[in-house]
């Protein structure tokens, strides 16, 4: 028995569970590693001199007029039997994930880096065998390929030749010249051109300052602005999100408006694919923002298209179309143009339903804070719906009661008919409680509404309140009050 079990253990260890190690991957073939960046390529393109490189490699060698000896880039094409053949070959080695793009930024580094070189033994090293190859012959020398599939580094990172100064003397310089790849792109005509160029354009204008003031200009907005309404949905909803990136800057906010992009924003918040449309909102309340650009949005017609999202967008597409409402309506030109496009009604009913209360209350502010928005309120019955919103204490916030009692008080500014209708809906009431229990805030507006409600003309006493409730026409009962009959 001992020996048997000895014999048993032997054999367990030499079970063939011990071959199943994952093997490392083996290294790519030449061919597929691209002789700029040395990373194996994702999307390789030939030039017209028939050598293959990683196209954003070659787009970045294009704009920042970086020229190699026997190569020429006048004409890109798209080599989709190399591609075909890498993807067959990381399918067939188990590589995962597969190889991505090389992003924009990281080529205009490692072009720049080849330009600032002047010693160019780095463009000697690594372009030797490309110089004389063909398309499918493009090599690089074993030592300086890149085997692993990691996402690439730019190179002013990763090489010991230059200084961390040399390459600030020249960050300046790669920024400006950043647009140029981006229009390059924009303006090509592959679809699939565009769709990588606003893919990289959204990416590196998320989170970096300085390139969305570098990248905000002119020309890459009037290149943008055509494919905000593309319809693809990819190329539509990332243009669009790299216009919200940008617009974040407060430098940027007028410049984008005065490019003419508004229309096509509208044109997406109204029919565009419903992520673009998400995005459009987001655009449109970051554009107004700025006061200089109120005014304009609402002249290039947003307000309806904005009340249209309020209603029947996405959660995202309300929120966003809520504050861009809100923001608009400190200018009283969209005051009243909302009045007139019908927003009362609206505002009041998603109020009584308790849907977006607080942002809906903001604008009922600004709108109460005018004659024309006044009247449609009071004609609405904003005065029964904001105080039985009161009496009832469905708030969610103080901030959004402070708004509700905000908006009584620029009711209140409507003289008699404001009175004739909070005393029919009980408000002195609820507003005294409010000035006894409420914050420091609700407790001023609610004393000031009292005092206008409890001011005493002498011609009150012969007012018909029923009368004047029930009429259309205040205007002529408050002549005919104070002035008499003819």
């Amino acid at each position: 028995m001992g020996s048997s079990k000895h014999k048993w253990r032997f054999t367990l260890l030499r079970s063939p569970s011990s071959n199943h190690l994952k093997k490392p991957s083996p290294p790519p073939p030449p061919e597929f590693i691209c002789p700029i960046s040395g990373s194996l390529m994702a999307d390789p393109v030939i030039v017209s001199s028939g050598q293959t490189f990683e196209r954003n490699c070659v787009l970045a060698s294009i704009s920042l007029s970086y020229k190699l000896t026997t190569i020429d880039f006048t004409t890109i094409i798209p080599n989709l039997a190399l591609k075909s053949a890498i993807i067959s070959w990381c399918h067939a080695n188990s590589i995962s994930p597969m190889p991505q793009p090389l992003d924009i930024h990281s080529a205009l580094n490692i072009i720049q880096k080849m330009r600032i070189n002047s010693s160019q033994n780095y463009t000697k090293i690594r372009l030797s065998s490309c110089l004389s190859s063909t398309s499918e012959e493009s090599v690089v020398p074993a030592s300086s390929a890149v085997h692993d599939l990691s996402p690439l580094r730019p190179l002013c990172y990763l090489s010991s030749s230059s200084s961390s100064s040399e390459i600030d003397n020249h960050e300046e310089e790669e920024e400006e010249e950043y647009d140029t790849v981006f229009i390059n792109q924009l303006k090509s005509g592959l679809m699939l051109d565009h769709e990588n160029a606003v893919v990289s354009l959204r990416n590196i204008t998320r989170t970096k300052q300085e390139v969305r003031m570098n990248l905000c200009t002119p020309r890459l907005l009037s290149a943008l602005r055509h494919l905000i309404i593309s319809k693809y949905s990819s190329i539509q909803i990332n243009s669009v999100a790299a216009l919200v990136n940008l617009s974040l800057e407060n430098g940027n906010k007028v410049k984008i408006v005065r490019s003419g992009i508004v229309p096509p924003l509208i044109e997406v918040l109204k029919g565009g694919f419903p992520e673009a449309q998400d995005h459009a909102a987001g655009a449109l309340f970051s554009l107004a923002l700025d006061d200089q650009n109120k005014t304009a949005i609402g002249v290039l017609g947003a307000l309806g298209p904005l009340l249209h999202a309020l209603k029947a967008g996405s959660e995202r597409t309300r929120h966003d179309s809520a504050l861009a409402l809100y923001h608009l309506s400190l200018v009283q030109s969209n005051r009243s143009k909302l009045v007139k496009l019908g927003s009362v009604q609206l505002f009041l009913s998603m109020v009584k339903t308790g849907h977006m209360t607080g942002r809906v209350m903001l604008v009922l502010c600004n709108l109460a804070g005018s004659v024309e928005g006044r009247a449609a309120m009071l004609d609405g019955g904003a005065v029964e719906c904001l105080l039985g919103l009161l009496s009832r204490g469905e708030f969610d916030s103080e901030s959004t009661r402070e708004c509700c009692l905000g908006a009584l008080y620029g009711l209140s500014q409507g003289g008699l008919r404001f009175k004739g209708l909070a005393k029919e809906a009980g408000a002195e009431n609820l507003l005294v409680k409010e000035e006894e229990t409420g914050t420091e805030r609700c407790k001023e507006k609610a004393k000031k509404i009292l005092e206008v409600m409890r001011q005493k003309y002498e011609e009150e006493e012969t007012v018909d309140w029923e009368a004047l409730l029930n009429s259309d026409e205040v205007t002529r009962s408050r002549f005919e009050l104070v002035y008499g009959k003819g």
